[in-house]
């Protein structure tokens, strides 16, 4: 082949390959675009189904509202236990699940073995794809009557019940993240650690939990986005008492099983209808705030281990 040819070819590749890349920027970059209008769409839905509520009764007045009684003639519609129901199940799970998640997290990233790590990890990706109401089945089987013989309750529907049986449904999104990010940390830093003396635990939780900490918290996040968007589980275990909890062993009602339970008996474009769209627009914000303060969290790691 004669060199103009071959010269020929080179450029043909090349304007080739820059067209491929221009075609797989501007994809990427719709496909950006297009998940933040479908956002924005999600948002301004929920808003404008909102709007008869927000104007009707107020958004503080449901925000500060401390009962929720929205079929007697004059309906109240306090948000308060609610919240309250959501926070207290999500909080237990949380307390119950991370440190547990988070030793699973080490010793599958650190310790384990190759064989171990592959059975573990199939294991946890199992977890995962179980079906929120067989979780809750479970719940009814096993948890509700043991919650009840142990503590002496009236009844196992409590939100401890909820919080046990959410704590197994959110691990394995906290072991799966916590482990990604306990494995990017550099093998330079452990090695360091080790030629300076310090034994394989020492190096792990002075030298590798630290330097992940930032991703481990992403993924704490991003369980607990998880836990306060479950419906089914603690639908069906919590005892949904729309009140305030005194404790865990009261039963609870959660924004998630408020809206699930009663937005298939509303009147269509009703208050009460309007009412169930506001509670699922705090809903939105809630957890569109936790996913966007675990991005930003995971973007500083990059950005710390690129540097």
């Amino acid at each position: 082949m004669t060199a103009p040819a071959i010269r020929r070819q080179r450029v043909g590749r090349s304007v080739t390959s820059r067209a491929a890349d221009s075609i797989v920027r501007r994809l990427i970059s719709l496909n950006g675009w297009a998940a933040i209008v479908i956002l924005a769409a999600i948002f301004l839905f929920l808003a404008v189904n909102a709007r008869r509520a927000l104007e009707e009764v107020g958004f503080w007045v449901m925000s500060l509202g401390t009962e929720w009684y929205p079929t007697i003639p004059t309906p109240r519609f306090g948000f308060l236990p609610l919240l309250s129901g959501s926070v207290l199940v999500t909080a237990t799970a949380l307390v119950l699940c991370v440190p547990v998640s988070l030793a699973a997290a080490i010793f599958i990233s650190e310790f384990a073995g190759g064989r171990v790590k592959e059975v573990t990890k199939s294991i946890i990706e199992f977890m995962a794809a179980i079906p929120s109401v067989v979780y809750g089945l479970i719940g009814i089987a096993v948890v509700v009557p043991w919650v009840r013989a142990t503590f002496d309750t009236d009844s196992g529907l409590t939100a401890l019940s909820g919080a046990i049986v959410l704590a197994f449904m959110i691990a394995p999104t906290i072991v799966s993240i916590s482990e990604d990010a306990l494995h990017a940390v550099p093998n330079s830093l452990r090695q360091g650690s080790l030629a300076l003396g310090n034994t394989r635990w020492e190096t792990t939780y002075k030298v590798v939990v630290p330097s992940a900490s930032s991703g481990i918290l992403a993924a704490v996040m991003l369980g607990m986005g998880r836990a306060i968007g479950e419906t089914m589980a603690v639908l069906m275990l919590t005892g949904n008492a729309a009140v305030i909890p005194d404790s865990l062993f009261d039963s609870v009602r959660t924004i998630t099983g408020t809206i699930a339970a009663e937005m298939g008996n509303v009147v269509q474009g009703g208050l009460h209808q309007s009412v169930l769209f506001t509670l699922g627009l705090v809903l939105f914000s809630i957890t569109f705030l936790i996913n966007l303060v675990a991005d930003l969290v995971l973007e500083k790691q990059r950005r710390r281990w690129q540097r």
